[in-house]
Formats: structure tokens, C-alpha cells, sequence
């Protein structure tokens, strides 16, 4: 890389380019000098890789700013490349709902305007270009109040540039930006209050969070932006270096900024109904999502007394850095570490890496990510941020209670795989209290599946040694043991009939067999003498035996012995008692248990609906508040028929435009062609009609070839087009399937809509009947007294009295109907498309109003 492109990569940073110094102002001046050396030979190639610095390392867009400044002293043309660069990618970036584009490039100008290279007045041209568009589409009769998401994003933009520029607009064009200040207040008066419910982090605040009281994400920046002006602007965490030189920026051209355009937003039909009006703003949520949600976890005293603007700026920078060096996990954390702040800002940093990770509906990346970010967080900082983790991990704990259901998921995934990378200590001593909750406690609950993942993760021993500073806790790890085979003839146990076909169907495979001869010993001596449910018993458990070895076992059974397995199974009641086999098989073994019932759905042995069936029948039914393995194949399934309408979409997408570029081609050829046969040419000094002969026979040749292409491409899309029709179908039937059980068994189990209307009064049941037994054995509660002290001291002063007074019928309303949203949250673009059909068939007006309330809730869409 040249010298120059190295300097202007890491102006800012303490790297070898810039020696010791870590003064912003040197570095500005040494990197400015290089780039002026260059600046007559290498102009675009300069304008390309600062441009793509801005964007790509916003944190120091106050450096490439001022040296902008300072290269418009020298090179008037240069600075207004730069300005029109910006313009065209902001409006490309306008044009194609580029949101985190927008947004800096709008820094970006802000940061130009302060160092003279931009006129005041043409950015607040662009803020009132912003504004505009946000107030006509929130207006009921010109706009489209559905899509507010996109309308807010416009106002964030504009409020978010203030704490890089407010100062020097105040100063240069005070009444212009009066102006638009009082248009956002106006804005934010006519707009509605945008609620977080079906996406807060806890259970609890979707309740808490309908009314009005609590202000969203653009009030409290609004909030944060008046504290800032009535501050005067003076702010710790955006550096200021264009004033160490305004000596000699003032001198300086300022450039214009081109018209930029705003795109119109789909129109409001003529009749929006609450599911037109739901779809809408679910789309408009999606193109335009909110960039963070706060995950308060910390005391207040712990955020270094941060001004309320200053943890705005620097939530930007940490979301800008884990945004842009996704690839890059190391650089990632360096860059995290090394802010231009002049506060610590470790449990800032924590908060916010938390808050991406149990980010609802989804993370803007594979929690693998931030699992990777945080490791490296605590390796470069290994005085500081380990201890600040272990505090969240504790907080988080603390409230896991109420915590989502997603949320709780993703936090045991992390955790688990957290650990494993730092051998597996922790000091479980703090939580061996949990044995004395009840099973279905959550944080009982917790602690089971993070030691069931560590399992996953390493091995039995391993774990069981990682808890022995509070080996109780033992008895929470999963069974140690491998496969459960039916016909095992070790030790000694009796053999039967059963045993001796299993071993000659093993014999079989072992020889080779094929499928076809497995099936024909079947027909002839296995099921007419045994019937339907030893034949699968024999067949299934020696062919899960066999693959048991190891995952590429289990696929080459599958491969080589499947058509047998679909030839036993072909319906869906087959199909359950198939999935119940290969539990049994792997009954100590929930990741083996799920990866073989995956691996069979996608080879097409079971179906959709008969894992559904399964999840549901009563054995799993009574783990849905104990356990994740039941969920974890149900969101398997989910996702894996998802994933196949995903790549039918891509798929067919390519294709057509495969056929654009075909339909060209073949145009071209045969053009070309006819314009050859028109042709006169001369043989032996005799005009005829066409062109050398050699030439037309490869025109004709390519023209037929460009034509059967395209035929070929036609026939493959109206494939594809079937298989996702079909597939679509599937789907439907897979959401009614899912949510009529979800219906069914929570409808048995809720209390009457009477005693339980809300989440609040669900949890209060238990303690409200309890509450008679409590006065009659308040005798019995003196008398164990000292026993329950003795167990608080041996606990670190937590007892069973500290832990869960919700009843376990209780509770498995709470968690299942937390699933209903989870599930309704995550899958909401499919589910949309169906909610006529989920309203007429599953959400009737004798549905239970909480499971409404949780469908609804995961769709956020209004109960009324």
C-alpha cells in the first residue's frame, strides 16, 4: 500500500506512520503534506480511498474533515470533487435506502461545512430537504403514516449531526437553523409515538411500554440535543481539530451542494385497514430499522457521568465500528478500544456490544460475532473489561426472569461458547443456589442449558470439573452416555428376536446391500411377521446405530439407506413415530437428537408438519418450560422451511435475470444474422443475396444457441417458479399447523381471561392461591428458620425464600407464550403474508386474549 493511502488509514491512531505522536494535530499536518505531494498525479486516486475512509471509518471523519480544509487551500477543484463525490453517493445512497450511508455521509457534510469547504447554507438546505420529506409522510392526508420508520430515520439524521456541527451553524446561519430546529419540533409534535412493544429486551416493558409516558429512541435524542444547546454546544466526545487551524481554513472557498431528492414512499390505499396499515409499517420497520435499543444493565454510577449526548456519540461510534469491521474482528476491537474520547467508557462499550447481540427481531450479524468481538474486547483490555462482562453476565442473571425468550436463547448460546474459550471458569459457587428453586425456575433453568451447551462445547468431565467449587450443581449437567440402542448386546442383556434382525439388517449394510434388497427383505420377512412398529423400531435404531459414529456416518446412511426409511414412513403419522424412534435413540443426546431429525427433513424423509406433531405431543409438551430441546427443533424446522423459500427467491431472481441478458443475446444474434442474410455479396462477379457462407453458418449456429439458452432458462424459472409455489405452501401450512397447537395446548393451560387478562395478573395467580397456605403454615416457617439460615449462609446469603414464587402451570404459560412471540417476532414477513387466513382460523374471538396478545405482540401489530 502507498505511503500516503497508509498515513490516511491511520491518521489518528497510534501506529508506526506517525512515529509517537498522538497529537491530532500533527498527524493532520504530516498526512496533509503527503497527500499534497501527491495530489497532482494521484488526484482520483486520493478522492476514491478518502472517500472510502469516511465511510468506512466515521469515527475520524473530524480528521478527514479538516485535511479536506486543508487540501481546498491548495486545490480549490480537488475540495469541490470531494463535495460533488459526496452528493451523488448520498443520493444514490437516498435512492436505495442505504441507511447507515445516509447517515455519515450527512456527518460527513457536517464535518466539511465546519472546515470551510461547504456553505452553511447549502447544509441546512439538505436538512430541510430531509425534514420536508418527513413531515409529508407523516401527514394522514398527503403522506403515508405506515411507513413513520422511514420519516424518523430522516429526523435522527438531521439531530445526529448535531453534535459535530451545531456550534458553527449557531454561529454562521443562526436563523436558518432556528428554522429547522423548530420544524423538527413540529415534526415530532404531529408524528406518533413510536413504541418498542414486541421488540424491549424484557418481558415486562411491553406492558409498561404501551402508554406514552416513556419517551422513544428520537424524543430522547430531541431530549439530548436541547441539553447540548442549552450547554452551548460543548461536548467531550467529537474531537475539534479544524480549530487548531482556522487560522487558515477561513480563507478557504466554500463550495455549493448540489439538490439532493428524497424518494417517495409507497402511497396509502383509499381504504387502510389494520392488516394493509400492519404490513406496511412491518416494512417499512425492516428498510428502516432502529439502530439500537438500550440495554440499561449497569447503575447509572457506573457510566462515568456521561453527559446524555456524549453516550449518544459514543453508542455511534462503537455501532459504526462493529458495523464496518464485521469481517474484521481484531481490527474491530482495536478501533473499539482506541475512541478519540478523553473518558473510559468500558461499561458504555459493554452495553452496547450486549445490546447488538440480544438486538430484537434480529442482530445486524450472527451473535457469533459479537461472541468473537468480546473475546478479543477481553483480551485487549484484560485489566478492565473481563471484570465489566462478569458484571453484565451477573445483572443479566439477575433479571433472566423477565428477560425475553429470544433474548434468554441467544444469552445461553453466548455464554456457553464465552466460557469455552476461558476454560470454562466461572464461579459457579455464586449460583449453586439455583438447586434450591424449583425446576422451572429461569435461572435454575438458565444455568442447566449453558452447562448442556458447554457440554456441546467440550466434554462430560471437562464440565463436571470446571463446577466442582459447587459440585451440587452436578446434577444439573445433561446424562453422560452415548446412544441408546434398543438391540444392544453388550453386558447382559437378554436377546431376543429383535436383536437377531437388527443384527442381520446390520450384516446387511455392512455387506453392502442395496436399498432395493433392504426393502424386499422387509416386505418378505421383517413386516409381515412383525407388523408396522417392530419393523421401524429394527430398521430405524440399526440404521441410527450405524451412523451414530460420527455425523458423516449418519449422512451416508441416510444417502445410501433413505428411500427405505421414506418407504417404511410415508405418511405423517408414520413420520412421528419415526421422530419419537430417533429420540429414544439419542434420549442422552438433545444436539445428536436434533441434528438427525434436521438431516431428515432436509432429505425429505419427514415432513414439516409431523415434526410440529411431535414437538407437541405430550412427552415434549411438558418440557416447554424446563427445556430448549423441543424449541431448538421446532425453530430448526421453522428456519429450515424458511430457508428454502429464501434460496427459491434468489434463485428465481437470478433467473430472470438471466433471461434479461438471454433475450439481448438472442436479439443481437438474430439481428445480426438477418442483417447478413440482406447482405449482396459478389461470387465469381455475380451479385447474391448473403454473406460468406462460412460467416452466416456462425451467425446461424449462435442465434439457435442464444435462442435454446434462453428456452433452457425459461423452462428452469417455471421449475423454480413450481417448486417455491409449492413450497409457499408448505409454509401456510406449517404456520396454521404451528399456531393452532400453540392455540390448543394454551388453551387448556391458561388460567380463565377473567383472573388472567395480562402477563402481571398470569404470574400473580400462584402467589394469590398460595397466599392462604402461607398464614396456615406460618408455624411450620418458624420452625425451619433456622435451617433456611444456615442454607443462605452455605448459598452466599440466597435461599429458596429469595428465589420463585411463580407455580409451575404458571410458568409454562410464561415461557411457552413467550415463544409464541418469539416465534411470530422472527418469522413476521412469512406470517404477514397469511394473516387473513391465521384471523379466520386461529385468532377467533374464543382465543384466549393473551395468546392474541403475544401473536400480536411478535407482529406489533395494535390489539384494537
Amino acid at each position: 500500500m502507498s505511503s500516503w493511502k497508509n498515513l490516511l488509514l491511520r491518521i489518528g491512531d497510534k501506529s508506526h506512520e506517525y512515529g509517537t505522536s498522538t497529537d491530532f494535530k500533527d498527524h493532520i499536518e504530516t498526512c496533509f503534506s503527503a497527500l499534497r505531494r501527491e495530489l497532482e498525479h494521484s488526484e482520483k486516486d486520493i478522492l476514491d480511498f478518502l472517500v472510502q475512509c469516511v465511510e468506512q471509518l466515521p469515527h475520524k471523519i473530524p480528521l478527514y474533515g479538516t485535511l479536506v480544509g486543508l487540501m481546498n487551500l491548495e486545490s480549490e477543484d480537488f475540495a469541490r470533487k470531494v463535495v460533488e463525490n459526496t452528493q451523488t453517493n448520498l443520493q444514490d445512497a437516498l435512492d436505495s435506502g442505504n441507511c447507515n450511508r445516509i447517515r455519515i455521509l450527512m456527518r460527513f457534510l457536517t464535518v466539511l461545512m465546519c472546515s470551510k469547504v461547504l456553505q452553511s447554507s447549502s447544509l441546512v438546505v439538505a436538512f430541510e430537504t430531509l425534514l420536508s420529506s418527513a413531515a409529508t409522510t407523516v401527514d394522514e392526508e398527503k403522506g403515508n403514516p405506515s411507513w413513520q420508520a422511514c420519516a424518523d430515520f430522516y429526523i435522527t439524521c438531521i439531530l445526529s449531526c448535531l453534535p459535530w456541527g451545531g456550534a458553527e451553524l449557531v454561529e454562521q446561519v443562526p436563523e436558518e437553523i432556528e428554522r429547522v430546529m423548530v420544524g423538527v419540533e413540529a415534526y415530532l409534535s404531529i408524528r406518533r409515538h413510536a413504541s418498542d412493544r414486541g421488540l424491549s429486551f424484557f418481558e415486562d416493558d411491553d406492558e409498561a411500554k404501551n402508554g406514552l409516558g416513556e419517551k422513544d429512541f428520537l424524543e430522547d435524542l430531541w431530549s439530548r440535543i436541547q441539553d447540548l444547546s442549552n450547554n452551548g454546544w460543548k461536548l467531550d466526545s467529537v474531537p475539534r481539530p479544524h480549530l487548531s487551524f482556522e487560522a487558515q481554513l477561513v480563507s478557504g472557498k466554500s463550495h455549493e451542494f448540489g439538490p439532493i431528492s428524497c424518494p417517495e414512499q409507497p402511497h396509502s390505499p383509499s381504504t387502510l385497514s389494520g392488516i394493509t396499515h400492519g404490513k406496511q409499517k412491518h416494512e417499512a420497520e425492516l428498510k428502516y430499522p432502529q439502530r439500537i435499543r438500550r440495554l440499561n444493565i449497569f447503575p447509572a454510577s457506573k457510566l462515568e457521568d456521561l453527559q446524555p449526548i456524549d453516550r449518544f456519540v459514543v453508542e455511534e461510534y462503537l455501532l459504526d465500528v462493529l458495523f464496518f469491521f464485521n469481517g474484521c474482528r481484531k481490527e474491530c476491537a482495536a478501533f473499539m478500544v482506541g475512541l478519540p474520547v478523553p473518558f473510559r467508557y468500558e461499561y458504555l462499550m459493554a452495553e452496547t456490544i450486549f445490546s447488538q447481540l440480544l438486538l430484537l427481531p434480529q442482530p445486524p450479524f450472527r451473535p457469533m460475532y459479537y461472541t468473537l468481538v468480546i473475546i478479543d474486547l477481553c483480551k485487549a483490555l484484560p485489566g478492565a473489561f473481563p471484570a465489566v462482562v462478569a458484571g453484565a453476565v451477573r445483572a443479566l442473571f439477575e433479571k433472566i426472569a423477565d428477560l425475553d425468550m429470544e433474548c434468554r436463547t441467544r444469552l445461553i448460546l453466548w455464554f456457553s461458547h464465552h466460557l469455552s474459550n476461558f476454560q470454562f471458569i466461572w464461579p459457579w459457587e455464586e449460583w449453586a443456589y439455583v438447586l434450591d428453586l424449583p425446576k422451572w425456575a429461569p435461572q435454575r433453568v438458565f444455568v442447566q442449558e449453558v452447562l448442556e451447551r458447554e457440554v456441546r462445547l467440550s466434554y462430560w468431565d471437562k464440565v463436571k470439573q470446571s463446577v466442582e467449587n459447587a459440585p451440587g450443581l452436578e446434577e444439573l449437567l445433561p446424562p453422560k452416555g452415548g446412544p441408546n440402542f434398543r438391540f444392544s448386546v453388550d453386558g447382559d442383556t437378554e436377546r431376543t428376536e429383535q436383536h437377531a434382525l437388527s443384527a442381520d439388517l446390520s450384516n446387511m449394510v455392512k455387506g453392502r446391500a442395496a436399498a432395493r434388497e433392504i426393502i424386499s427383505w422387509i416386505e418378505e420377512s421383517l413386516f409381515p411377521l412383525h407388523g408396522l412398529e417392530v419393523t421401524l423400531k429394527v430398521v430405524l435404531q440399526t440404521f441410527l446405530d450405524i451412523g451414530s459414529k460420527s455425523f458423516t456416518h449418519l449422512i451416508t446412511v441416510l444417502e445410501r439407506y433413505g428411500q427405505v426409511i421414506a418407504n417404511i414412513c410415508p405418511d405423517q403419522d408414520k413420520q412421528v413415530m419415526l421422530i419419537a424412534e430417533v429420540g429414544y435413540y439419542w434420549k442422552n443426546n438433545a444436539q445428536m437428537a436434533a441434528i438427525a431429525i434436521d438431516r431428515m427433513m432436509g432429505y425429505r424423509l419427514i415432513s414439516n408438519l409431523a415434526i410440529v406433531r411431535w414437538v407437541f405431543s405430550p412427552e415434549n409438551i411438558e418440557q416447554f418450560h424446563t427445556s430448549d430441546h423441543p424449541w431448538e427443533v421446532l425453530r430448526n424446522t421453522v428456519s429450515k422451511t424458511y430457508n428454502r423459500i429464501s434460496d427459491l427467491r434468489k434463485e428465481i431472481s437470478s433467473l430472470q435475470n438471466g433471461i434479461v441478458s438471454t433475450e439481448e443475446a438472442a436479439t443481437k444474434a438474430k439481428t445480426e444474422l438477418e442483417a447478413a442474410e440482406a447482405k449482396l455479396t459478389l461470387v465469381d462477379g455475380e451479385p447474391v443475396l448473403g454473406e460468406n457462407p462460412v460467416r452466416l453458418t456462425r451467425l446461424k449456429l449462435r442465434a439457435e444457441k442464444a435462442k435454446e439458452e434462453e428456452v433452457s432458462i425459461r423452462e428452469s424459472l417455471e421449475a423454480k417458479e413450481a417448486l417455491l409455489a409449492r413450497a409457499l405452501d408448505e409454509n401456510e401450512a406449517l404456520f396454521l399447523a404451528l399456531y393452532k397447537n400453540f392455540s390448543n395446548v394454551l388453551m387448556e393451560r391458561l388460567p380463565d381471561a377473567s383472573r388472567a387478562g395480562t402477563l402481571s395478573e398470569l404470574k400473580s395467580v400462584h402467589a394469590d392461591s398460595m397466599s392462604v397456605d402461607l398464614e396456615e403454615s406460618s408455624a411450620m416457617e418458624v420452625d425451619n428458620e433456622n435451617e433456611r439460615q444456615q442454607k443462605s449462609q452455605s448459598n452466599g446469603g440466597r435461599t429458596s425464600s429469595d428465589g420463585y414464587n411463580i407455580g409451575e402451570k404458571e410458568q409454562w404459560c410464561l415461557s411457552t407464550l413467550g415463544y409464541v412471540k418469539a416465534f411470530s417476532r422472527q418469522y413476521a414477513s412469512e406470517i404477514w403474508l397469511y394473516i387473513e387466513k391465521l384471523d379466520v382460523e386461529v385468532l377467533t374471538e374464543n382465543v384466549h386474549p393473551l395468546f392474541r396478545k403475544a401473536v400480536y405482540c411478535g407482529l406489533r401489530r395494535p390489539i384494537n
